[in-house]
């Protein structure tokens, strides 16, 4: 965790932790407030790092509620850390509690990079359409976990969140007004409720290389695949569905753009615009990310209007993850320093995919197969 001392702002990807690209720029540029009014809002800009504390740190009253007659998230009970047998390989940055943040530079493949990726892709892929098949009323967070724990194991992966700086569980369960990041905990799921799940694989797979010796030697790579969707539990009302929907659409239209040479702000552009036909808000704080061999790289995505410059390269995989909201976007951290909902406890939906730069536009990796 960055101390006190170098506070800065920042810019999240949507399980990056609590660092990104330094800021040159100073804090009075960077942020802007409101007379009496207690947030601090961000101007916009690329690079951003910082702390917890001076965006989020600020608990929400679990006894307030939004005009609905939904009752607002609490945190629950948790269990304890499951574990991953021996002969599956983690991730490196299991052995630090500390989250390594965004690597700089893309994550582009050559053709068995590309393999890999497909490989820990349709993993991703077919064990997030299971954990949705669980979702109904009376089922807890922390039963869902259980289940995509034991599916990712028994497939020979590692679940990318667990041990994540800290992160106590294998999948990340936002419920309601959650916006992501949600920790799998007692809480039951009621008749009603919106639920995204997030979920990250580190599939490894086995690979001959000739090394100069001429010599055959076995590696292990490890790729992941990340990927989410937001479930209706039981009778969902339209209000809701409708803001599922239309976050659905912000993200298939978003891959729709992609291709080879393409600008990524033209990502943010195309989400930002479709929500703004139906007035919902998109959060700014949290953003895709390049995947691969590393969790977070390099490009930050943008979901919203921007002006960064970059473009999309062939081979290159990323994730494209718009978060909604039919209320407030300004977030708010729990003390569990994972849990961000919405300040106002409006309803927030989410859904994501890891893509590939082909040359015909762009693949995407998480679809599940029929």
């Amino acid at each position: 965790m960055v101390g006190a001392s170098s506070l800065q702002p920042r810019v999240l990807s949507s399980f990056v932790g609590d660092r990104l690209i330094q800021s040159r720029q100073p804090l009075s540029q960077l942020f802007r407030s409101n007379p009496g009014v207690k947030h601090v809002s961000m101007q916009l800009s690329r690079t951003f790092s910082g702390l917890t504390n001076l965006l989020f740190n600020r608990r929400t009253n679990p006894d307030e509620s939004p005009n609905s007659k939904r009752k607002r998230l609490r945190p629950g009970k948790l269990s304890p850390r499951r574990p991953v047998p021996n002969h599956i390989k983690r991730p490196p940055y299991v052995k630090n509690r500390m989250a390594p943040g965004i690597a700089s530079g893309p994550e582009v493949h050559d053709i068995k990079g590309i393999e890999c990726m497909r490989a820990s892709g349709r993993l991703a892929a077919r064990v997030l359409t299971y954990a949705g098949t669980l979702v109904k009323p009376g089922i807890t967070t922390d039963e869902i976990d259980q289940a995509v724990h034991q599916m990712i194991i028994d497939n020979g992966a590692y679940p990318s969140p667990l041990g994540y700086g800290g992160f106590p569980k294998s999948v990340c369960t936002s419920v309601n007004e959650c916006i992501c990041h949600g920790i799998p905990d007692s809480h039951p799921l009621e008749d009603g409720d919106i639920i995204n799940i997030d979920v990250t694989v580190y599939l490894n797979i086995m690979s001959d290389h000739i090394c100069w010796t001429k010599f055959h030697l076995q590696v292990h790579k490890g790729y992941h695949g990340d990927t989410s969707a937001t479930f209706f539990c039981g009778d969902v009302d339209e209000e809701a569905r409708n803001l599922v929907e239309v976050t659905k659409e912000c993200l298939d239209k978003a891959i729709s753009i992609c291709a080879p040479g393409v600008e990524f702000k033209k990502i943010g552009k195309t989400i930002q615009d479709h929500a703004d036909k139906f007035r919902y808000g998109v959060v700014r704080q949290f953003v895709g990310h390049g995947v691969g061999r590393v969790f977070h790289a390099d490009p930050v995505v943008l979901h919203f209007r921007n002006n960064d410059g970059g473009r999309m390269v062939l081979n290159q995989t990323f994730t494209i993850e718009p978060m909604l909201t039919i209320g407030s976007i300004n977030p708010l951290m729990w003390d569990d320093k994972w849990t961000v909902v919405t300040e106002d406890g409006s309803l927030s939906a989410q859904f994501e995919h890891t893509i590939l730069i082909t040359e015909d536009g762009a693949e995407i990796l998480t679809q599940c197969e029929d």
